[in-house]
């Protein structure tokens, strides 16, 4: 996400950090290509003026000018100018004392708003236990009913629905007294879109709104529309006050216009961000972490998060024993390898670390077909292999490479590898610390 942006703001700050000291001029040149970097991801010009404005100040106000090294606070400025551009602290979500939390989503057609409310829906289910209902009232677009109660299924929350005979405004509230009811802890109602905005569309929103009393409005923006996106948040705010943004389509933006648009125009948090298309790939938008990952400087919290989701206590306390007794075999390296599946595609946990972030990682080819071959050949292996490697020789490797269609090479590739990794483990597991370039010098 934000390719493009971030590589020429990357490259703007490399040649900043590579002046010994500053001058006035040398920072006016550094805004002008950040001027140019924005307003080709499609951010809004006023917001751009006011950004690199803020930022030239900052610098100036610093007193960086003539001193050495100032590269770095140069960055720091524009980490702490983007984060303050997108928001600032994250926002979470107001649960009401009372439950249910009702949470209106609204927003234009196209822009996956029911597929964003079964995002939510899980994301409340596995991040904060809520028992999650939703409410179907998009009544107009075709299937648009039967589409929620599959992925809402999928999501693991209740949908209620009347069909598509009785109006909105009597389903979200029959809704709401269902959720009562039931004592559910959340119900999201999910709205019909239009293809613009129109006086209909705010008139049922509103109508709605005022039925169900919702403790959250949010607007649902397809981010790859950038500015677009930008204006339709501005009518919506002028006419229906929502309380904060979802983005879609956040992995598919190159630029970056909406995300750096929307709060600096609408005065409201971006809240929540979905990065694919699979039900799991939504998360709490942070400003800080988003400014970090554009300028290359890595995700380290969000790339622990995500391991902490995958993670499981017990394997792990397994895996400890079994390292603190060398036992570390290929049946726990495929089992840290689907953990590793699970996290999502390597490119993306490659991108939250710090040092190999940004620029570092244009022009490298991460191949996830490399992952399945890996795993292809462990299981061709028969059990007593996989808990002891060192039987495998001639006549076994030529057996696992064609049962895994693979070659004897790959097998053996694999075998040494792992024979360097479980040396390391070893070292690891009785508190010495191991002699990495020995190790690498022997990978080779």
């Amino acid at each position: 996400m934000f390719d493009s942006l971030a590589e020429k703001l990357q490259g703007t700050l490399a040649e900043v950090r590579q002046h010994g000291t500053l001058t006035e001029r040398d920072i006016d040149s550094a805004m002008r290509e950040i001027r140019l970097a924005l307003l080709e991801a499609d951010v809004n010009f006023k917001v751009v003026k006011s950004f690199t404005s803020q930022v030239k100040d900052r610098c100036l106000g610093a007193n960086i000018i003539g001193k050495l090294n100032p590269g770095q606070q140069v960055i720091k400025i524009v980490s702490d100018e983007l984060t303050a551009l997108m928001g600032g602290d994250s926002r979470e979500l107001n649960f009401s004392p009372r439950p249910p939390t009702v949470i209106l989503m609204a927003g234009l057609q196209g822009s996956g708003k029911t597929t964003a409310t079964a995002k939510l829906a899980r994301y409340l289910r596995e991040q904060h236990s809520c028992a999650v209902a939703l409410a179907a009232c998009d009544t107009y677009r075709p299937a648009a009913v039967e589409q929620l109660v599959k992925v809402g299924a999928q999501a693991g929350a209740a949908v209620y629905e009347q069909g598509t005979e009785p109006s909105p405004v009597k389903i979200a509230a029959w809704a709401r007294e269902r959720a009562v009811a039931e004592g559910k802890d959340v119900l999201i109602v999910d709205t019909s879109g239009r293809l613009h905005v129109d006086e209909q569309l705010m008139a049922e929103l509103v109508a709605i709104r005022d039925a169900v009393n919702p403790d959250e409005v949010l607007l649902v923006l397809d981010a790859m529309t950038g500015q677009d996106a930008v204006v339709v948040a501005e009518q919506f705010a002028a006419a229906v006050q929502f309380d904060g943004v979802l983005l879609t389509k956040l992995d598919g933006d190159a630029r970056g216009g909406a995300a750096l648009s929307v709060r600096a125009v609408t005065g409201k948090p971006v809240m929540f961000a979905s990065t694919g298309e699979k039900l799991d790939e939504l998360d709490r938008f942070h400003p800080d972490r988003m400014a970090q990952r554009i300028l290359g400087m890595g995700d380290v919290m969000s790339l622990i998060e995500t391991a902490e989701r995958q993670f499981d206590e017990d394997e792990a306390l397994a895996l400890e024993r079994k390292l603190r007794r060398g036992e570390f075999d290929l049946d726990d390296f495929l089992s840290q390898l689907k953990m590793i599946r699970r996290m999502g595609p390597l490119s993306g946990l490659l991108s939250m670390i710090p040092g190999f972030a940004g620029a570092q990682l244009r022009g490298v080819k991460v191949d996830e077909r490399e992952l399945d071959r890996i795993q292809a050949i462990v299981l061709s292996m028969t059990a007593q292999e996989r808990r002891s490697p060192e039987l495998i020789k001639g006549s076994r490797r030529l057996r696992i490479a064609r049962g895994s269609g693979t070659s004897v090479q790959q097998v053996n590739q694999l075998l040494k590898q792992f024979t360097q990794m479980r040396k390391v483990m070893r070292q690891i597991g009785t508190g010495k610390m191991p002699d990495i370039g020995a190790l690498m010098r022997s990978a080779r």
